[in-house]
């Protein structure tokens, strides 16, 4: 059997001071993350058929004047930049999902010590350790 959610909970790293993770706590993540790369998913969809509308759109607005042609233009970078930051959160919480699949979920990947279950319940995606994240800020 491959290291998933559903074997090895109490392998998981966790700080000093906190109780080992349960299989319920991990599958309450879990859980979470895969209907949050869901939910991405079809924002992202969504997000790429609007754009695609738009650019359909730039033919027939060629009579446009200068502000309106400026107010779409913003419209759809705004629209792209959206977009792009779906598709950053939905590659984070993939990777989340991955790490609970290989039994890795919980090590910071910076120095390798225990992220924290407390930090990982409030930020799923998180990948270091509060010390390293700070430190990576810092710079």
């Amino acid at each position: 059997m491959t290291a998933t959610a559903h074997s090895g909970a109490a392998a998981l790293p966790v700080r000093q001071g906190e109780k080992r993770w349960t299989e319920a706590e991990l599958a309450e993540v879990r859980d979470q993350l895969a209907s949050e790369a869901a939910a991405l998913r079809a924002e992202i969809d969504r997000a790429e058929n609007d754009i695609a509308s738009r650019l359909g759109d730039a033919v027939g607005d060629a009579g446009d004047d200068q502000a309106d042609v400026g107010a779409k233009t913003f419209e759809r970078e705004h629209e792209l930049a959206l977009t792009h930051n779906a598709r950053e959160l939905l590659a984070q919480t993939e990777r989340a999902l991955a790490r609970i699949d290989a039994g890795t979920y919980g090590t910071c990947e910076s120095c390798g010590d225990p992220i924290g279950k407390a930090r990982l319940q409030a930020f799923p995606r998180a990948t270091l350790c509060v010390r390293c994240k700070q430190r990576e800020e810092r710079r």
